[in-house]
């Protein structure tokens, strides 16, 4: 299967069915931004502490598999110069439809997370990536092609879940019950009941990672990790009983 192929047409399906991450900021979270006064998610409940940006008016950004019209207008209102890459048309619509309806310039790219072909060695001052790796098979070219267009001295933020979630049968999750059925690395794809069933209903498939190919292939990309936190998902048994999702700060050193 083309996991990327399908999870293009998932996430656009997403969209079209109202999946929170999918949903415009409005007009009055632009105007605070604008003041300076905004916050985004890289996982998800907690902000991005604001000390690990640094200031926006100038900095040439990527939004790295970010589109869906939250973070990266509220990023080019604060002062950046923004790009988003993203794998769903639908999803780089959302960002259009903001940017158009409040005078941002934001410069759209659809693509694939793991090349970014697109993009000249060191054009970016930081990088933006929060939870979206869970939706493609191998995550260590995503770290080499961040790093590659990362200028010296510059940032990543990543956000992405925590692979021991992945034990668990997520369908009776769902329903508050904790099961462990599971090992790991684990992909809906490997599960031919499990990923008929999602694709019936248009739903993206997911993959866990390793924590080795997480945190070390940052660090094998070059990164230096400086910064980390946990989050759990609101509304969902497995959040109630374990970190569901993290976050790293990483720098490129000049």
């Amino acid at each position: 299967m083309d996991i990327r192929a399908y999870n293009q047409k998932a996430w656009d399906s997403e969209v079209d069915s109202g999946n929170p991450w999918t949903i415009p900021v409005g007009a009055e979270i632009i105007e605070a931004a604008r003041r300076g006064d905004w916050s985004v998610l890289l996982t998800e409940n907690k902000p991005v502490p604001r000390d690990w940006f640094p200031p926006m008016p100038g900095l040439d950004l990527l939004a790295l598999a970010c589109g869906g019209g939250q973070q990266s207008p509220i990023f080019a209102a604060a002062g950046a110069n923004v790009t988003v890459l993203d794998n769903s048309p639908r999803q780089l619509d959302r960002d259009r439809e903001v940017a158009e309806c409040e005078g941002l310039k934001i410069t759209l790219v659809e693509g694939d997370m793991r090349d970014l072909s697109a993009f000249a060695d060191e054009s970016f001052d930081f990088v933006f990536h929060p939870v979206s790796n869970v939706f493609i098979h191998e995550i260590r070219p995503v770290w080499r092609e961040a790093f590659r267009v990362l200028r010296r001295g510059g940032t990543m933020l990543a956000g992405f879940m925590n692979p021991a979630i992945y034990i668990f049968d997520m369908e009776k999750a769902d329903q508050g019950m904790l099961e462990v059925v599971h090992k790991l690395p684990y992909a809906d794809s490997d599960h031919p009941l499990i990923a008929k069933k999602l694709m019936k209903k248009n739903l993206p498939l997911e993959h866990s990672h390793s924590l080795t190919d997480q945190l070390g292939g940052q660090m094998d990309a070059g990164f230096h990790l400086i910064g980390l936190y946990e989050d759990n998902h609101k509304d969902w048994i497995i959040g109630e009983t374990m970190p569901t999702c993290i976050a790293t700060r990483a720098i490129k050193q000049k």
